[in-house]
């Protein structure tokens, strides 16, 4: 083995630690499911989820045709952000406040409540410690100055939006509710049995307090965490409900036929916010059918129905071909293409704070 086969055979184990992306379908097409056991319904026969369009994710060969000939764009090794918040303790009456954390990962304060989406503060989204994808700049709240959490809400269980440690972290100073889409409690488990897990299906919802409910709406993704486990857990995105309006979180998706957005406008008719991906979409041909590009993403924005987005999942972990600020220049072209400001849709950093 040659020194560039060895290097991009590494890539394949980063993408793997990044997303489960190698989990073939030959070694799964048997397996029973390790997570959850349930009855046969439109997105689950019984052993495995489906996407709501039918779009099925890539395989082993797919993932070794990308590692073994693409280009991938040099990202500096550290690009730290030039914001850094200490949230409040609380955000109360009708005022939201968003902090992103770094990648796919949020602080929402509103309505007394402290929530994280898809928290990840350490070093790397892999199973690894010495390899897979590295952050190239901190979490955007320091641990130690997070306010007291309420609760956790997880879109899926790839490592780069399920991160075991942050969870347990998490356990001794604030002892938050997490909630997760099916199966992902047995992932949790296997890790620190200690974690209470509640879990739902799409269409399901939990009451975070008297004022504030969750809902979990699909999405048009997968999961993995291995190479025997592919889609054994659901994966989703969350329509909060608060006093100052609904926020519309997506951890991952591609855009399918459209029609997760367009449900979403069609249930939800006051959505303030939605928190959508706008990184790790090249090879386009690859990336297509979980994650949705810049353009995909405006147009996400259009069909959901919310008054403005905020633009993650790009400058944190590479995880992809395209280049560190690709998606930032990406989205202001699709901005301008549709006359809009940088307010109705921006593309955040670590750190930064959204208020209103």
């Amino acid at each position: 083995m040659n020194r560039r086969t060895f290097l991009r055979t590494g890539a394949v184990v980063a993408a793997l630690g990044a997303t489960g992306c190698a989990a073939g379908a030959a070694a799964t097409r048997y397996a029973p499911n390790r997570y959850y056991a349930g009855p046969v319904r439109p997105h689950f026969d019984g052993t495995r989820f489906r996407n709501p369009d039918g779009a099925k994710p890539n395989g082993f060969m797919d993932l070794l045709r990308w590692q073994l000939s693409s280009e991938r764009e040099r990202w500096p090794r550290e690009d730290p952000s030039p914001f850094q918040d200490r949230p409040p303790r609380s955000v109360e009456g009708v005022d939201l406040r968003i902090t992103l954390v770094g990648h796919a990962s949020f602080l929402v304060q509103a309505g007394g409540m402290n929530l994280l989406l898809d928290p990840i503060w350490s070093e790397r989204a892999s199973p690894l410690r010495f390899a897979g994808p590295r952050r190239v700049n901190a979490p955007g709240i320091a641990f130690d100055a997070l306010p007291p959490i309420h609760a956790v809400l997880l879109s899926h269980n790839h490592y780069d939006h399920l991160d075991l440690a942050t969870l347990s972290g998490l356990q001794s100073p604030h002892r938050p509710r997490l909630v997760a889409p099916l199966g992902n409690d047995a992932v949790i488990h296997r890790h620190d049995r200690a974690l209470a897990v509640e879990t739902v299906d799409w269409g399901e919802s939990v009451d975070l307090s008297p004022r504030m409910r969750a809902h979990l709406v699909p999405a048009v993704h997968w999961s993995a965490r291995s190479m025997t486990d592919r889609s054994h857990a659901l994966w989703g995105s969350w329509v909060i409900e608060t006093p100052a309006g609904s926020v519309y979180g997506v951890g991952d998706t591609g855009f399918g036929d459209g029609t997760t957005f367009s449900a979403v406008r069609a249930r939800f008719a006051d959505i303030r916010v939605a928190l959508l991906p706008i990184g790790a979409y090249e090879p386009r041909w690859f990336m297509q059918g979980q994650h949705v590009n810049p353009e995909e993403a405006a147009e996400a924005l259009e069909l959901c129905g919310a008054e403005r987005a905020l633009g993650h999942h790009w400058g944190t972990f590479q995880l992809t071909d395209e280049g560190i600020y690709a998606p930032r220049d990406a989205l202001a072209e699709a901005r301008a293409r549709r006359g809009w400001g940088e307010e109705r849709f921006r593309a955040m950093r670590p750190g930064q704070v959204w208020e209103g």
